[in-house]
């Protein structure tokens, strides 16, 4: 083994375009620099992780893309993860995000538009699908929005609501999770402006706002979050690209995530179509987001954005170009600086331990 456990990324890839799966890399937490250790395809199209404490040690838990749509832990004893328990179907279709709840993991599956909680066992492996919670609806994208498509799943700050957003509705579902049964409530539902397309959605540190990404327009809503009433209400819009390219054929750049820093001064989105890393400053009361400047993602079609725990790197998984970059970001602006890159093929995301 090279190092220690707690220095690794790992990063999921598309097996159906030639992916490895889930793939492991020690960090320089110096440089930011990732060196591959190896990959295992458990898992078919594990398209987003998560890390978990476990007995012992930590597991990963990875979302398979597929149909049926399936859900999977490993253990992260060695340098390569080892399946952990039984692959679980989340029966519901081509699962995009997955999340730790309490005592659950929580897949939003895109395919089927709904939301499933499945245990997570004393040894970290799954249980059996606990509950499948339906989204209804739809969004005026005939090609897009014909049905409920969920795309992110996450808990609140609080850990007292799972928050799931919605592309195919245009708007953020919230419920609530029974840690007995797994049983999913619904509780309320947020509507976004009609065609916005919400992919994902990123907490302030403060844990009283909530900033939801666009893939249809490249927009970034900024809400404020109620924990104590489970309630989402929105209070402003900003662009994530500079005007000029956001008319036309030019504002499908499907946006894909977004980033807030530890210190809510700052906040990062990718975007597909403009190969990018989009830099937004966020004011003293993390209301008004500005948009600064735009660099590029060190790649083609970039997925995914991870920020390691210090603030200091940030991590893009570029899909098409089948590559994973890191960035130094500065300090006082923000802005990140392309450092290296390594291969994955069909990267989807990158976590980090």
């Amino acid at each position: 083994m090279i190092g220690d456990s707690a220095r690794r990324a790992y990063m999921g890839s598309f097996t159906s375009a030639g992916g490895r799966g889930v793939t492991a890399a020690a960090v320089d937490r110096d440089t930011g620099a990732l060196t591959l250790l190896g990959s295992t395809d458990a898992v078919p199209d594990p398209s987003f992780l998560a890390v978990g404490p476990r007995a012992g040690g930590t597991a990963l838990y990875a979302a398979g893309e597929s149909t049926p749509g399936v859900a999977a832990a490993f253990a992260l004893d060695g340098d390569v993860p080892a399946l952990l328990g039984p692959v679980q179907a989340v029966e519901g279709e081509a699962p995009t995000h997955l999340a730790l709840v309490g005592n659950h993991l929580v897949t939003a599956n895109y395919g089927s538009g709904s939301v499933t909680a499945l245990p997570v066992l004393a040894d970290g492996s799954l249980g059996p699908a606990a509950s499948v919670l339906r989204h209804e609806g739809s969004g005026p994208d005939v090609g897009r929005q014909e049905a409920p498509h969920a795309h992110q799943v996450l808990a609140d700050p609080s850990g007292r609501w799972v928050v799931s957003v919605d592309l195919g509705t245009d708007s953020v579902h919230v419920c609530a999770l029974d840690p007995a049964t797994g049983a999913l409530r619904p509780h309320g539902e947020t509507a976004l402006r009609p065609g916005t397309g919400p992919r994902h959605l990123a907490f302030h540190p403060s844990g009283s706002l909530a900033y939801v990404l666009g893939e249809l327009e490249p927009t970034l809503t900024v809400c404020r979050w109620d924990a104590a009433a489970g309630r989402l209400d929105v209070l402003d819009r900003t662009p994530v690209l500079p005007e000029h390219e956001r008319t036309g054929d030019a504002a499908r750049t499907y946006p894909s995530e977004v980033v807030v820093a530890r210190d809510g001064r700052f906040l990062w989105t990718a975007n597909r179509g403009h190969d990018s890393i989009s830099v937004l400053t966020l004011d003293e009361s993390g209301e008004k987001a500005t948009l600064v400047a735009t660099v590029g993602c060190g790649g083609h079609w970039p997925r995914d954005l991870t920020l390691d725990p210090g603030g200091q790197w940030l991590y893009a998984a570029n899909e098409r170009s089948g590559n994973v970059s890191w960035f130094a970001v500065d300090a006082e602006t923000g802005v990140p600086r392309h450092a290296g890159s390594v291969e994955v093929p069909a990267a989807s995301c990158v976590v980090l331990v």
